[in-house]
């Protein structure tokens, strides 16, 4: 079957042709990419030739075109506009895509040739970027059992494919899970405190589903944006258990079961690659080396951490005159926000108009900094009518990208927000990014502005600061274009994009009040910039608990794992034992709805955002000493990070930037931990 994978897309930056893509396309494409691949790659294993930097890495990465431009369109899909029958898809091409993976990455004779040209870098008149590559092929292929013997690469690949169907399965049962236990509300009374904005969203959600009433969906994470607005403590309380829920109800999307086998599975998977748990082997190619080394950083934030979350919940029940739970937490802090810098959600929110913040506040922030002008494109289609496509060029004019923009939830998108890269920059292969960025904003009816809440302002600029480290980037090979970078990294430059939230002049920019105009008044202001740290033993807390129950599953050895039967006798007595059980702060991920770890890819590497933080923090007061919002300032961020992608090492692009290592004190002032 012709599809519109077969040829590279003819529309502007390689667009993917959404408006011809259906599902009966993705199989046969997938096909067609895989034996195209593994023809590319036995020519390179099989090459007469003696093995070089040309015929063997160059070559492996002009391999797999065809693939590469069916799995950008089908990823994109699955996650953020997915159906039953893509997920069924899904479930069916996931063993058979880590098979495929395998096949290359096991493969003796390519390993070989891979390590002939590692074994004669010194010799060789190859560029930074060139010998970078050859490090990190092998060290890639040497992690995923290059190395191993028959009988080891054979376990290996059936682990490999069962994992993949269980990550699917995992992601899948979460999805219907989170759709299956979205609150409905009849009594429109247990809305009070919601503004106009949201109840229309509700009542939008419920309408969707042929509900009355109003319909309270869940985001992907323990709590819910509009709890700090809910006065109806019985309603905070059903949307709070709703979440906790997810995925240990006994029913079929229960993840229980799921998750074990995958940690169980991970931990087999080490011990045969001689590492004595699955942290081992991950934080072996990362920039923290080892688990100690995570261990040392998130240790010894806790017992600050812990302490300030316990004297909180008492200010924040003396504010509220009872005790405070986790349902509660969120309606407390913004009464007390109100009491000590009159800058509460409700009070703010009218001034964050989404499309005023996207224009006015994160496009504003890129151009002052790195000279990028955006122009909405109607005439280009992204996957669902939701999508919008903007045009990226440079101050010179040339062309930069294009980044797609999906703000909305809906039923057929997996909870959070991400950036994914649907084509990917490279010299090689002659290509210019393109990028989209997902949320999960609630869509109001027709006719009502969309008004962000702070934390929803905050995602936006976090995630555009992934988007433009994808459009910056400019890099010879793929497997270093934009994010692809080692993963406890990768968090490091959309944290330093959130500074520009409440910069002076880019506030001003885009917090106006969407019926008249009005900017933010200066009270809100400074609450606003008086507010810094303010809540911080919370947040600290409930990302440290959801890092160490990431790490606490992956420090297991094989026999530890074969005998965890209780996922949540497991949690409580790992949560207790790191220090992080403190009452009212539930982890930010429970384990059965953690899809970081048992789905994203953050596996035993949730640890990197707050790893990336401590580079963040101290980037931030760079930035601060030399000029703030400057295209000065911006032209050395864009240089030595954005600009080389995952072509250099990431400490030493670290280095190059800020002139020595990051020091811990920044983060540490921050987050009120000193």
């Amino acid at each position: 079957m012709a599809t519109p994978f077969d040829e590279p897309s003819t529309l502007p930056y390689a667009l993917p042709p959404f408006d011809d893509v259906r599902l009966e396309h993705f199989r046969p494409a997938f096909d067609a990419g895989i034996a195209e691949q593994r023809a590319e790659v036995d020519a390179i294993a099989t090459d007469p030739q003696a093995p070089t930097f040309e015929n063997t890495l160059v070559a492996l990465e002009r391999s797999g075109q065809l693939l590469a431009r069916v799995g950008h369109v089908f990823w994109t899909l699955t996650g953020a506009d997915s159906t039953p029958e893509l997920r069924d898809l899904e479930a069916e091409l996931s063993p058979v895509l880590a098979a495929h993976r395998d096949a290359i990455t096991l493969d003796a004779r390519l390993y070989a040739r891979v390590a002939a040209v590692r074994d004669d870098l010194a010799r060789a008149d190859l560029s930074a970027e060139d010998r970078r590559l050859v490090e990190r092929v092998h060290t890639e292929m040497t992690l995923a059992g290059a190395g191993l013997d028959a009988a080891g690469k054979e376990r290996l690949t059936a682990i490999n494919q069962e994992l993949s169907t269980l990550s699917a399965t995992f992601e899948r049962n979460l999805l219907d899970e989170t759709n299956d236990l979205a609150v409905h509300v009849t009594d429109e009374a247990e809305l009070d405190g919601l503004d106009d904005g949201a109840r229309s969203a509700a009542a939008g959600a419920a309408a969707d589903r042929g509900l009355d009433g109003w319909l309270v969906t869940l985001p992907l994470y323990t709590g819910h944006p509009w709890l700090g607005s809910l006065t109806h403590r019985g309603l905070r309380e059903r949307i709070m258990r709703a979440s906790l829920s997810r995925g240990r109800r006994g029913n079929d999307h229960d993840n229980r079961d799921v998750l074990l086998r995958i940690v169980r599975l991970r931990a087999e998977r080490a011990e045969l690659l001689g590492y004595p748990d699955h942290a081992s082997v991950v934080t072996a190619d990362e920039t923290a080396r080892t688990p100690r080394a995570v261990d040392g950083l998130l240790s010894s934030l806790v017992p600050a951490a812990a302490a300030n979350a316990e004297d909180e919940r008492a200010v924040r029940s003396r504010a509220v005159g009872f005790e405070v739970e986790a349902w509660d937490w969120a309606y407390a802090t913004e009464v007390l926000r109100g009491e000590q810098f009159a800058a509460d959600s409700s009070a703010l929110r009218p001034y964050f108009e989404a499309d005023r913040v996207l224009r006015d506040g994160v496009f504003h922030a890129a151009g002052e900094l790195y000279g990028l002008r955006f122009t909405e494109r109607p005439d280009l289609h992204g996957y669902n009518d939701e999508v919008r496509v903007f045009e990226v060029r440079s101050e010179d004019d040339e062309p930069v990208g294009l980044y797609l923009l999906d703000l909305y939830t809906r039923d057929g998108k997996r909870g959070g927000a991400w950036m994914h890269p649907v084509v990917e920059q490279s010299h090689l292969l002659g290509t210019l990014p393109v990028v989209v960025n997902n949320l999960n904003v609630a869509k109001p009816a027709a006719g009502s502005p969309t008004l962000l809440v702070q934390d929803e302002v905050e995602t936006l600029f976090h995630e555009f600061g992934h988007a433009l480290h994808g459009l910056i980037a400019r890099t010879t090979y793929p497997r270093f274009s934009g994010t692809n970078v080692e993963r406890d990294f990768v968090e490091f430059p959309s944290q330093v994009n959130e500074m520009w939230v409440t910069w002076p002049s880019v506030l001003a920019n885009y917090a106006k009040h969407h019926e008249t105009g009005e900017p933010l008044p200066p009270e809100l202001v400074l609450g606003l910039s008086d507010s810094a740290g303010f809540n911080e033993g919370f947040s600290t807390t409930e990302y440290l608990a959801a890092a160490l129950l990431d790490q606490a599953w992956h420090r297991l050895s094989a026999a530890e794992a074969a005998a965890v039967t209780d996922v949540e006798d497991f949690e409580r007595r790992a949560l207790a034992d790191a220090g992080v059980d403190v009452r009212a702060v539930p982890p930010r991920y429970s384990s059965t709805y953690f899809a970081h770890t048992f789905s994203g890819g953050y596996d035993a590497g949730y640890y990197g955002y707050i790893w990336s933080e401590v580079l963040d923090a101290d980037a931030v007061e760079w930035f601060r000493e030399h000029g703030g919002l400057s295209r000065e300032a911006g032209r050395r961020f864009a240089t030595t990070v954005l600009g080389v992608g995952g072509a250099q090492d990431p400490l030493e692009a670290y280095r190059a930037f800020r002139g020595r290592d990051a020091e811990v004190g920044p983060l540490l002032r921050r987050r009120g931990l000193e």
